[in-house]
């Protein structure tokens, strides 16, 4: 942070937040609101006279509450800049001033009461999301005590009590009686790896070695220390770990595979007993222990769903911001000119945050330098000759890329290119057919319906899948040797977002028994939202099939991830059964009925073209 501070080249903006992000890659504007400190950071030398006076205590928050702050304070030693900040909310008012001492002692009149909050415009080419994440709050898991035993703290509260400018200033005490423990155990996995509807299912990666690094400590501090830890598994894979995990055993740390299910509390004491099935020997054991605690897991930033929208990106299923591909774009996000870092992407360590950040840094300066950035060809392009000014393509596109038309002025969308993704979920809900997706036109997507049932249609099951899941799960299946039928026939897409419900139309007026309609799960979207549309078409298309009288089941809709190979094939198997019970007299009608509805339609079009010529 130091560093950081000094650098003529960078501007580090503290106590602020982004307001708004608008704009797209090498044109983004973004305006940041810089809270008001009420003290002037390039006057205050923090000489603390200030907080002297302050008659106003608070629990603080960076000691984890076990020490008080004043209303002004230093938010935590290595701050930068190096100057206090006034809590307003702390204050005891400034309108009109009920106290006003701080500013009265303050030599250097850096304190201004009236100070407000300051909106800054910044032009930035790429952005950088390295918001982290945050601890689990473990108040839920109240068999373990938390709430009710002083003595049981969480493992940032154990962080505070033995650092050097923790509260205690490194002598590590228990709560209720400021003693040195004899005896500390450690339950891993707090809010980590659980399904029973508290928690989350995921590994918060860091506990463990989190844990075996405090046991270090505390033989390292208080030789001759008993210290226990409960585990479920021990995962020591980085560089190194296993070694400090070796080392903890060999400083006597005692290690039980087991998670205690009931702790009381002597009341003369204060000395907890933990009843634990320790399932490697098979047995119940009680252990009485001076202190607890609990490695607790971390989760996303609970703002996260703010800055998702601010950069228009996709989570996973555990609420981490999604990249734009796991092996080959792993900082990248699926929004061009977006890049993250650190723990916003998934839990991890020090070091692990360190390089996703160096190769961040590295992904965004090459496009810094480059000037100009290649796009794929598969953007879409609006025919203003077709468009009605509707304005539907521009509330779909997930990246905000098209630029809503205007109706007064008959002008049509305007596609930014260096935005569009090419999901090509605007051109399926064009009404108009306006939108023309390059490499996947219309045209083209007929081409390979038609082909591929011009022989025993009846026979095939015709398949559109997305490229980035359903098609790779596919992929998935045939490295993996799985056997599934040979009638599917895959038609590739970027996204299910792209499939018209007039490729699901022709398919049946050709003679398919059965069209598949294959995506992302809805948190694994590679193109954040579009799936949603995918969804919502294909509702509309049962409801269709349905009033024609053909049955809906013939139309399915599965959602298959990359790394679901066996699902695929599984699908597909099902599918193949289906495929069967589809008769060729119940093709016939549906044939029928759908030559009739074009008919139809190309009457009531000739129609109307009468009636403007006329």
């Amino acid at each position: 942070m130091m560093d950081v501070g000094r650098h003529p080249r960078i501007e580090l903006m503290t106590n602020s937040e982004v307001e708004s992000i608008a704009g797209f890659v090498g044109n983004f504007n973004v305006t940041v609101r810089k809270k008001a400190r009420y003290v002037d950071p390039n006057e205050c030398t923090a000489c603390a006279e200030c907080t002297k006076v302050c008659p106003v205590a608070v629990p603080d928050e960076y000691q984890q509450g076990f020490s008080s702050r004043r209303a002004i304070y230093l938010p935590f030693p290595q701050a930068v800049p190096s100057s206090y900040v006034l809590n307003m909310n702390d204050c005891l008012g400034n309108n009109p001033i009920a106290c006003g001492k701080c500013a009265e002692v303050c030599e250097k009149h850096c304190i201004n009461y009236d100070d407000q909050d300051e909106l800054v415009n910044i032009e930035a080419g790429v952005v950088i999301a390295a918001t982290g994440m945050e601890v689990y709050d473990p108040t839920e898991y109240d068999e373990y005590g938390y709430t009710r035993f002083d003595n049981v703290i969480t493992s940032m509260e154990f962080e505070r009590l033995i650092c050097a400018g923790g509260p205690t200033g490194g002598h590590f005490l228990r709560p209720s009686d400021r003693k040195t423990p004899k005896s500390i155990g450690f339950i891993q996995c707090i809010g980590s790896r659980s399904r029973d509807g508290r928690g989350n299912p995921y590994c918060s990666n860091i506990c463990c070695m989190n844990t075996v690094k405090d046991t270090l400590l505390l033989c390292d501090h208080y030789p001759g220390i008993e210290a226990k830890v409960f585990y479920m598994d021990m995962r020591a894979f980085g560089k190194g770990f296993e070694d400090l995990y070796m080392r903890s055993k060999e400083e006597g740390v005692k290690y039980i595979r087991g998670i205690p299910g009931e702790i009381t509390k002597d009341a003369q004491t204060d000395n907890l007993t933990l009843t634990v099935e320790n399932t490697t020997t098979g047995r119940r054991e009680e252990h009485e222990l001076e202190m607890l605690v609990l490695a607790q897991g971390v989760i996303p930033r609970r703002d996260g769903e703010q800055v998702k929208k601010l950069l228009t990106l996709s989570t996973t299923s555990d609420g981490f911001i999604m990249e734009s591909h796991p092996k080959l774009k792993p900082v990248d996000a699926p929004t061009k000119g977006v890049f993250i870092a650190g723990c916003v992407e998934s839990p991890k360590d020090v070091k692990d945050s360190v390089t996703q950040a160096s190769a961040a840094a590295a992904r965004a300066s090459i496009l810094l330098n480059a000037g100009k950035t290649k796009i794929e060809a598969i953007t879409s392009r609006i025919d203003p000759a077709r468009c009605n000014f509707c304005g539907i393509c521009a509330q779909v596109c997930p990246y905000n890329a098209i630029i809503a038309p205007d109706r007064k002025a008959e002008k049509a969308p305007t596609v930014i290119q260096a935005a569009c993704a090419g999901c090509g979920a605007c051109a399926a809900e064009c009404a108009q057919d306006a939108i023309i997706m390059r490499h996947f036109r219309d045209e083209q997507i007929m081409a390979q319906i038609e082909a591929i049932l011009e022989i025993n249609p009846h026979q095939h099951l015709l398949t559109f899948a997305c490229n980035w899941c359903s098609y790779a799960g596919g992929d998935n299946a045939g490295t993996a040797r799985l056997q599934y039928p040979t009638t599917c026939r895959l038609i590739r897409t970027m996204c299910s977002g792209r499939v018209d419900e007039k490729f699901v139309i022709h398919a049946f007026r050709l003679g398919a028994p059965i069209v598949l309609v294959s995506g992302c799960h809805f948190s694994d979207c590679h193109y954040i939202n579009a799936v949603h549309w995918t969804q919502k078409r294909m509702d509309r298309l049962w409801n269709k099939l349905d009033k024609l009288g053909i049955r809906p089941e013939r139309l399915r809709l599965e959602w298959i991830s990359a790394a679901e190979g066996q699902k695929f094939a599984k699908v597909m198997r099902e599918l193949e059964a289906g495929v069967k019970e589809v008769s060729e007299e119940e093709i016939a009608h549906t044939m029928m009925v759908l030559a009739e509805e074009e008919a139809k339609r190309e009457e009531k079009i000739s129609r109307r073209m009468v009636g403007v010529e006329g």
